[in-house]
C-alpha cells in the first residue's frame, strides 16, 4: 500500500483506495481499511477530514525525512551508550586497582571470613544470655507494672459490676460469684 501511495503521489478517499489497491496491488478491498488504519496509527500515512470526506495521502519525501530523523536519533543513542560504556569501563578499571589477587589480599580475605564466623558464633551465644541483659530485664519490669495496673483495672471493673448486680437484682455475693465463675480468692494484685 505504501508503494501505491509513493507511485501515485496523490490523495485519496477510502472508497477510491479500496477500488484502486485491489486493482493495482492485489490488496483485497476488505483489508484495505484495516491496513490503512494501521498505517495512519504508525504515522506512515497522513489523514484529514475535509467537510464530510476523509482523505489519505503519503509522500516519499515524508518517509525519507522520517527515516533520516530516526537514523539521527539512533546515532545519538549509540553515542550516549558508547560514552556511558566507556565511563563504566573506566569505573571498573579504577575499582580493580588495589584489588589484584595477591598472597597478602588472599590471606586478609581468609582472616576476614574467620572473624565473621567468630562474630556470628558470639552473636548466637549472646542471644542465649539475652534474658540476663539489664536492658531486657528493665523492659520486662516495665511490662510487668503495666500488666499489673491493667489486671487491677479489670478487677475494679468486676467489683463494680458485682456491686451493680447486687443493688439492681438483690443477689448475694456468693450467688453472683458462682453464676459468673468468679473464684473465692479473687482480689486486687499487690
Amino acid at each position: 500500500m505504501m508503494e501505491f501511495f509513493f507511485e501515485k503521489k496523490d490523495f485519496f478517499q477510502l472508497k477510491e483506495l479500496e477500488r484502486l489497491c485491489q486493482k493495482e496491488k492485489g490488496i483485497t478491498s476488505m483489508s484495505v481499511k484495516d491496513i490503512l488504519t494501521s498505517l495512519v496509527d504508525d504515522g506512515m500515512v497522513d489523514t484529514d477530514k475535509i467537510g464530510t470526506s476523509v482523505y489519505f495521502w503519503a509522500f516519499p519525501s515524508k518517509a525519507s525525512q522520517n527515516r533520516k530523523r530516526k537514523i539521527d536519533d539512533l546515532k545519538g543513542r549509540i553515542q550516549d551508550l558508547d560514552s556511558r560504556k566507556k565511563m563504566l569501563t573506566d569505573a571498573v578499571t579504577k575499582a580493580k586497582i588495589g584489588k589484584e589477587d595477591t598472597n597478602e589480599r588472599t590471606e586478609l580475605l581468609s582472616q576476614l571470613e574467620e572473624k565473621r564466623a567468630v562474630v556470628s558464633r558470639l552473636s548466637t551465644e549472646i542471644e542465649k544470655y539475652r534474658e540476663c541483659d539489664p536492658e531486657v530485664i528493665e523492659g520486662v519490669q516495665k511490662q510487668t507494672v503495666v500488666a499489673k495496673e491493667a489486671a487491677n483495672r479489670w478487677t475494679d471493673n468486676v467489683f463494680s459490676i458485682k456491686s451493680w448486680i447486687k443493688n439492681k437484682f438483690s443477689f448475694e455475693d456468693n450467688v453472683i460469684d458462682k453464676q459468673f465463675g468468679i473464684p473465692d480468692d479473687f482480689d486486687y494484685i499487690d
